[in-house]
């Protein structure tokens, strides 16, 4: 994978690439990012008077729709296997494919104990998101087969079309607990009493890659937003990401 991302000097210089009048970016996002990103945005257009524009969902669904030829200037995903593909398949520039953050999964418990145990143990509804469109439902199974609780849980899941829908499961009351991002809890202000981190170890990877697409009609301005975000390692980290290692680099 190219390593792209410049010193924050560079990054910002390229924040002043020439754009023509009213250029209007649109990002395809995972929904997990979607308050994040809309916080960076804010920022970004402000410096540069380039419009962004968001659609969020969850990655396998934003994948199919690139597919059948959706006009995304920019790919944010919840995973680092779609982005990829998008590369192999001629629909993304391979040059601006990158790691721009680590998703962190937690087990939300709102009214309960939090912790490893009572997960172990938990054989009530549990809302995750769909393993086969959303990257963080694709983990939140590995977890369960890791506990070894999928056969106690059978008939039991809430599944979410993506983690926002998940979360709000849980907000809502529909499920007493779920596996959400830590985000999500973040972004919602809500008591680290109320959640557990769970084990990276227990899932597959949650690096989230970005892309720029090929049928960008805005390629430049695309890579820039996307280097600006890499920048912002101190918003990530207080969003509840991780740091992908080739941001320390910078």
């Amino acid at each position: 994978m190219s390593r792209w991302c410049a010193p924050l000097s560079l990054c910002l210089a390229l924040l002043l690439v020439p754009v023509a009048q009213a250029t209007t970016l649109t990002v395809a996002v995972a929904a997990n990012f979607k308050t994040t990103l809309e916080q960076l945005v804010a920022d970004y257009q402000a410096q540069t008077g380039v419009r962004v524009q968001i659609s969020a969902g969850a990655t396998g669904a934003l994948y199919t729709q690139i597919l059948h030829g959706a006009p995304y200037d920019l790919f944010l995903a919840a995973d680092d296997v779609r982005p990829a593909q998008l590369v192999a398949q001629g629909l993304a520039d391979p040059d601006s494919l990158s790691d721009y953050a680590i998703g962190v999964l937690a087990f939300w418990h709102p009214k309960g104990r939090a912790d490893e145990t009572t997960l172990a143990q938990w054989d009530q509804r549990l809302a995750m998101a769909n393993p086969r469109t959303a990257p963080y439902g694709a983990a939140a199974e590995q977890v369960a087969q890791h506990l070894d609780i999928l056969h106690r849980l059978r008939g039991k899941i809430v599944r979410g079309t993506n983690i926002l829908h998940t979360f709000q499961y849980v907000q809502s009351g529909n499920a007493p607990a779920g596996l959400v991002s830590l985000a999500q809890l973040k972004a919602a202000e809500v008591p680290p009493q109320e959640y557990w981190l769970v084990p990276e170890s227990w899932h597959g990877s949650l690096t989230q890659q970005g892309v720029v697409l090929t049928r960008s009609a805005h390629p430049q301005q695309a890579k820039a937003l996307l280097q600006y975000l890499m920048a912002r390692d101190d918003l990530l980290s207080q969003a509840g990401y991780a740091i992908p290692d080739d941001h320390q680099s910078r």
